[in-house]
């Protein structure tokens, strides 16, 4: 399809992961070259059947701040918002539970978040989310860099039909046709989010920096 949409957009805005030619995961738009030591991904997802695993990743640490009008991490003190959300072990440590562990989800409206691995920001954890099948908007905040202070928010609409694992990946695209010149080289690469469904790409967002976008992700033809 040549058909370009827009993500829908709050502060900075929308987003998914990561296609390796002419791409690289990203760890900050000075460090993008050390991106395969910058994350930490000691955990596994534990699929459940019927639901739905989504997972944020590519950058120092993110976060799923929101499903649909549901707070999940807050921004502020990147803890979860609510505890009785995080599934945990009957110890209540923060090991990641195995699928056996894990209760299935109560309705469609249920949403559970699982602590997934240590974050490559000291002291955080990453989390992944469990929902239903369905439509869903997700808020997600990605930190490039290893600053709290620099967030790039992302928020994504999408139809969950099939049950499964989902990531959402960000990467720096590589531009071929770069002219060298000093107005290039100066300007960082755009940062761009796919999701992926397994290890299929379903979409792909791109920043878009140009005046007319002002800093936008438009989504691009697959």
């Amino acid at each position: 399809m040549n058909k370009t949409r827009y993500a829908l957009w709050t502060s900075t805005v929308i987003a998914a992961s990561f296609l390796m030619s002419g791409c690289q995961l990203l760890t900050g738009y000075q460090k993008i070259d050390e991106a395969e030591n910058a994350k930490v991904w000691a955990g596994h997802i534990q699929p459940i059947p019927g639901e739905v695993s989504i997972a944020c990743v590519g950058t120092y640490h993110c976060e799923i701040v929101q499903i649909d009008k549901t707070l999940v991490i807050a921004p502020d003190s990147h803890e979860p918002v609510n505890p009785a959300m995080v599934t945990t072990l009957a110890e209540g440590t923060k090991k990641t539970p195995t699928s056996a562990e894990m209760m299935p989800l109560a309705n469609k409206k249920s949403i559970k978040i699982v602590p997934l691995s240590a974050s490559a920001m000291p002291g955080l954890t990453n989390y992944y989310a469990r929902v239903m099948p369905a439509k869903r908007e997700i808020h997600v905040n990605f930190y490039p860099e290893n600053n709290v202070g620099y967030v790039e928010r992302f928020a994504m609409i999408h139809d969950f039909t099939q049950a499964g694992t989902y990531q959402l990946r960000a990467y720096q695209k590589k531009p071929n046709n770069k002219s060298g010149s000093l107005l290039e080289t100066a300007s960082p690469e755009p940062l761009c989010i796919e999701l992926l469904q397994g290890s299929t790409v379903q979409r792909r967002f791109c920043k878009q920096l140009d005046s007319k976008h002002r800093g936008e992700f438009v989504e691009t033809r697959m």
